[in-house]
């Protein structure tokens, strides 16, 4: 069968997710309405471009798809969003009508996944401190005389989430001579037995891991999920490395324990989302700050279209999406 495909977000964020080259050439059985993404539903090209749409492929910025919005989209069955959560355009009228949802979270999980996979091997080897001790010093260095415990070899790693990207760390991570652990209370038994990982309650795998690294989902029920307590219970020389959501952690407690020395930081995520100028994270010599580069940005940003229109030849073929959304699953999405 043939679908109409509209494209429908911000220009810029079409220009960046979308480049010509991701949507051209495609199988026949899909066209293409415009090349100009819907900005606005409610202006005469958007309510003339959705009038037809089979399919809306979305974006970032994408406008909320509520009731006005689906009485004139007669045809519309799916949206097929090219990047992660759907919360912020998918209104209630899409589910109650029964519009098939697809999300490329898998897809903007992996860049995330790498970013931490990276960062473990280089925290565990101890090469961001030694790196601040050779650009500050401009003598030579002696590794193993200031960390003797350097090194990847069977240290543990604590994954704080089973969630779409912890499992890619999880699988990434499975070539390395490291023991991982997994904290998470929808994680069974047998599902951490057959990824060749440890299952533990969250108190453990703070105070037994040598990384710490959070893929929590941020929710009511877990703001500074990372509290206090459990920041202060982190073994001395380990490393916390958070990628989720700054909410999830007591930022002050956080900052505390790393000024005591013992205890090292990557943050790519803070609360609020840019530090105040004179917050000492950014001065603290334990800590690495980076402006949430780990999800998809630049070229990985391909990714997420190719997920999008890989879905749409599905449909085209009569297959069924590959990855759905429901809109119970949004409770849980990370």
């Amino acid at each position: 069968m043939t679908l109409n495909i509209a494209l429908a977000m911000p220009e810029n964020t079409a220009r960046g997710v979308f480049p010509s080259r991701s949507l051209d050439p495609l199988e026949p059985s899909l066209k293409i309405l415009s090349r100009d993404p819907i900005q606005d539903f409610h202006s005469p090209e958007g309510r003339a471009l959705v009038s037809e749409a089979d399919v809306l492929l979305t974006g970032w910025g994408c406008p909320v798809i509520d009731e006005a919005v689906l009485d004139a989209a007669p045809r519309l069955r799916y949206v097929l969003h090219a990047a992660g959560s759907i919360k912020h355009h998918i209104g209630e009228a899409c589910w109650e009508r029964g519009i098939q949802v697809s999300s490329a979270a898998d897809a903007n999980a992996i860049p995330v996944a790498e970013y931490t996979v990276a960062m473990i091997i280089l925290a565990n080897k101890r090469v961001l401190q030694i790196a601040r001790t050779l650009h500050t010093s401009r003598m030579e260095v002696l590794p193993e005389q200031l960390f003797p415990d350097m090194g990847n070899y069977r240290k543990r790693v604590g994954i704080i989430g089973a969630s779409r990207i912890g499992r890619h760390v999880i699988r990434l991570l499975a070539p390395y001579d490291l023991d991982i652990v997994v904290a998470d209370p929808f994680l069974s038994q047998e599902e951490a037995s057959a990824w060749g990982v440890g299952l533990v309650d969250l108190e453990r795998l703070i105070t037994d891991s040598d990384i710490i690294s959070l893929h929590a989902p941020s929710l009511p029920s877990t703001k500074n999920l990372i509290n206090g307590d459990l920041i202060r219970g982190m073994r001395p020389g380990a490393t916390f490395i958070n990628t989720a959501r700054g909410e999830l952690v007591d930022q002050d407690a956080l900052l505390a324990r790393v000024e005591q020395g013992d205890l090292y930081a990557i943050l790519d995520v803070t609360t609020p989302w840019v530090l105040p100028s004179d917050s000492r994270f950014y001065t603290n010599p334990n800590v690495l700050l980076t402006p949430h580069v780990a999800g998809s940005l630049g070229n990985e940003l391909e990714r997420m279209a190719a997920s999008a229109v890989n879905e749409a030849l599905r449909l085209s073929r009569g297959e069924p999406l590959r990855f759905p959304v429901r809109a119970e699953d949004l409770v849980f999405t990370a």
